[in-house]
Order: C-alpha cells, then structure tokens, then sequence
C-alpha cells in the first residue's frame, strides 16, 4: 500500500464535488472508496473505459435500484481529474445520455487546458 503523501490529488470540475454530496451517503462511501484506489494507483473493480473517451475511466454505482456513475482520468499531470458525476435517470439502455456526453467531453478539454496540455 503506498503512503497517504504518495495519493495522487484530486481535482474537481465543475459541480461534481456539490453533485457528490447530494447523493446517499452508501452512495458516496462507494465513490470515495473508488477513488481512493485510482488516487493510490489502483483500479476500481467497478471500472470501466468510457466508450469514445481515450483514458477515460468510468465508475459505475448501483444502490437502492438506481445506478451513479463516476467519469474521471488519470492521464493529466498525474493527478485524478473527476470530470462528472450523476445519476443515470435513463431507463432504456444503458448508453450515456449525449448531453453527459458533451459535458464530459468539455470537462476534459478543461482540464487539458488547466495543466497546459
């Protein structure tokens, strides 16, 4: 296990941080754990590539028949940025709404730009 100094920092865009905190807290707990292990070089079990995305990594939360989802990369500046977080409202399918879609594409382009990239 690497040491609490060696955990690669957190950034976060947007209102993911705001969104985070609305969700139930079993909800948060599973997500912070997740990160926990991407900030210490690990990966998630629950993780996944987002389809169309390179190096970026989805983790998906199911609790009390809904289902969260967490996007993030670790491919900038060594740091985890967590691009968006939500809940996915959609019943039919399981492919990511375009307007998740769009906005992590422009959260991503933000983080490239933060890091000079």
């Amino acid at each position: 296990m690497k040491e609490k100094t060696d955990l690669k920092p957190v950034c976060w865009l947007g209102d993911t941080l705001k969104t985070l905190r609305s969700f139930p807290d079993e909800v948060q707990d599973d997500i912070g754990h997740g990160l926990f292990l991407v900030q210490s070089g690990l990966t998630p079990q629950d993780a996944k590539r987002l389809k169309g995305f390179a190096g970026v990594i989805e983790i998906v939360t199911r609790f009390d028949g809904e289902t969260y989802r967490t996007v993030y990369t670790t491919k900038i500046a060594d740091k985890v940025y967590v691009l968006h977080v939500f809940q996915k409202k959609s019943k039919s399918g399981i492919k990511t709404p375009q307007q998740d879609i769009d906005l992590i594409a422009s959260r991503l382009k933000e983080a490239h730009h933060r890091e000079g990239v």
